[in-house]
C-alpha cells in the first residue's frame, strides 16, 4: 500500500521502511522542506498497518533530523532536514571571480606537514601501534594538558577525536537524548546547526554580539529548558566573536544557577587568534572544551583533543572504544612534533589574520558599514537583503557566504572571509560591499 503526498507516494509495513521511504522522498527533493506530513492514524489506515508503526517511523525520522513535529500543528519535513546540509547553499564561483566564501585558512599561512609526518613515520617504524595500547600519545596528552592550564581551563582528563565538531558530536551523545534543547549561537557555525537536529535534539537559538553569547539570551534558553550550551570561545564562525573576561564571569554567574546544563566550549581557533580563551566549562556538573587543529595546521589534519569532566570524558572514550577505536597516531605524533618543534610562530599567523580582517571592518566603518569581525578569519557584515547584496558583489567580482547558512532567527547578513585577501585589495573590496549594501538599505550603511 501507497500513501499519496502531492506527487510522493509514501510506501511501507515496517516502521523502517516507512521512515525510509519518507526520507528518500526528501533526499530526492519530492518533499519540499516545510511539507507537511499526514497525520499518523490517516496514513496507518491508508498503509494497513497500526498508528504505532507511524509513530515509531516518525519517531526514527525525528530523530535523524529529517522531520519535526509541532503538537496539534503535526509533523512536517524540516527547513534544513539533515539530508540537506547548509553547506549546500554554497554558490558556484565562476571564472575571475575572487572567492571569500569558503572559510577555508590561507594555504601561505599553513605549515609545512612534510617533516612532522616524515618524524611521525620515523617513530612509527621504531614502534607500531598495536591493539591495546592507550588512545592517546603520552607525549600529546602532556602538550595538551599544558596548553588547557596555561589558558586557565579546568583540570580533567583528555581524550583525542577527530576534529572539533567529532568531539562537540560525542559529548552531546554522551550526555543528551532525542528531543533534549541545545542552546547555539544565531548566528553561528552551520556544521552546529546541522548537527544537533540530526542527533534528534531540539536548537535553541541564542544571540551573540562581539564579546560571545549575550548575558540575556543565554538566560532564556536556559529558563526555556537547555540541556546543553555550546559555546564558541574566539573566532566565531560567522560573527569573529570572542568570549570577554567580563562576558565569561557574568556568564559563568548564570550556568552556576543551571548545574545540570552541559557546556561544551569549542576553542577551533586555536593557534590562529591573538586572544585568549576565556572556559565557561567546570562552573557545571558536565562540561567539555575542545581544541582543534585544523584551522592552524591545515583541514586534512582532522584532530582535536579534549577535556572534561571525568563522567563526561569517561563516557565518550568509552564509546569511541566501540568505534574507531583512537585516533590514528601518526596524526597525534605528527602534532606533539608541530607544538614541540617551534616550528609555528602562532603570533605570525594570527597577526596576519588581524591586520587583513582588522583593515576591512575599519574601511568599512570609514563607508558607514557596521561590520563585525573581532578575531579569527570572518567578517559578518549585517545587511538588509542578503539574496541582493551576494548578486551585486557577485557582479563586482567577489563572491561572499549568504548569512542563510549560519541562521535561525538572527536577521540577515554577509560572511566575508579574509583568508584570501591581501591588505592591498581592501579598499577594493569595502567600495563593492559598500555599494552592494546601501541600494539595500535605503542609502544608509546597514
Amino acid at each position: 500500500m501507497w500513501f499519496v503526498l502531492g506527487e510522493y507516494r509514501i510506501t511501507g509495513r515496517r516502521a523502517s521502511d516507512i521512515a525510509a521511504s519518507v526520507e528518500a522522498g526528501v533526499g530526492s527533493g519530492a518533499l519540499a522542506p516545510g511539507a507537511l506530513l499526514p497525520p499518523m492514524r490517516e496514513l496507518a489506515g491508508v498503509l494497513g498497518v497500526n498508528p504505532n508503526t507511524v509513530a515509531a517511523a516518525y519517531r526514527t525520522l525525528r530523530e535523524r533530523g529529517v522531520i519535526e513535529t509541532d503538537g496539534r500543528r503535526g509533523s512536517r519535513v524540516r527547513a534544513r532536514p539533515a539530508t540537506a546540509p547548509r553547506d549546500a547553499l554554497r554558490m558556484e564561483v565562476p571564472a575571475g571571480v575572487r572567492d571569500l566564501q569558503t572559510g577555508n585558512p590561507d594555504i601561505a599561512l599553513l605549515p609545512s606537514l612534510e617533516a612532522p609526518l616524515a618524524a611521525a613515520a620515523r617513530r612509527y617504524a621504531r614502534a607500531p601501534t598495536l591493539y591495546g595500547q592507550e588512545p592517546v600519545v603520552p607525549e600529546l596528552e602532556r602538550l595538551a594538558r599544558a596548553g588547557f592550564d596555561a589558558d586557565g581551563v579546568p583540570a580533567g582528563p583528555v581524550a583525542v577525536t577527530s576534529g572539533a565538531l567529532d568531539g562537540i558530536e560525542r559529548v552531546l551523545s554522551a550526555h543528551l537524548r532525542p528531543g533534549d534543547a541545545v542552546a547555539v549561537e544565531d548566528p553561528g557555525w552551520y556544521s552546529v546547526l546541522d548537527l544537533v537536529p540530526a542527533l534528534g535534539l531540539r536548537v535553541l537559538p541564542m544571540a551573540v554580539d562581539d564579546d560571545g553569547p549575550v548575558v540575556a539570551a543565554v538566560e532564556r534558553v536556559l529558563a526555556e529548558g537547555a540541556r546543553a550550551l555550546v559555546v564558541t570561545t574566539r573566532a566565531q564562525n560567522p560573527t569573529g566573536a570572542a568570549v570577554s573576561a567580563d562576558r565569561a564571569r557574568e556568564l559563568r554567574a548564570v550556568l552556576a544557577r543551571y548545574p545540570q546544563v552541559l557546556v561544551i566550549d569549542d576553542d577551533h581557533g586555536h593557534g590562529i587568534v591573538d586572544l585568549p580563551p576565556h572556559a565557561l566549562g567546570g562552573v557545571t556538573r558536565s562540561w567539555a572544551f575542545v581544541r582543534s587543529t585544523a584551522k592552524a595546521y591545515g583541514p586534512d589534519l582532522r584532530l582535536a583533543v579534549l577535556t572534561g569532566d571525568a563522567v563526561t570524558l569517561d563516557r565518550v572514550r568509552g564509546r569511541q572504544r566501540l568505534g574507531p577505536g583512537w585516533v590514528s597516531r601518526l596524526l597525534q605524533y605528527a602534532v606533539v612534533e608541530l607544538w614541540s618543534s617551534g616550528a609555528v610562530d602562532h603570533v605570525a599567523v594570527a597577526r596576519a589574520y588581524g591586520e587583513r580582517r582588522d583593515a576591512l571592518v575599519a574601511a568599512l566603518r570609514e563607508r558607514g558599514v557596521r561590520a563585525h569581525g573581532r578575531s579569527g578569519m570572518n567578517v559578518w557584515v549585517p545587511v538588509a537583503d542578503e539574496t541582493a547584496v551576494v548578486a551585486r558583489l557577485l557582479t563586482a567580482g567577489w563572491v561572499v557566504a549568504p548569512g542563510g547558512r549560519f541562521r535561525v532567527e538572527s536577521g540577515p547578513g554577509v560572511r566575508v572571509t579574509v583568508s584570501g585577501l591581501r591588505v592591498a585589495e581592501v579598499a577594493e573590496l569595502a567600495d563593492a560591499l559598500a555599494a552592494a549594501v546601501r541600494p539595500a538599505t535605503g542609502g544608509r550603511g546597514a
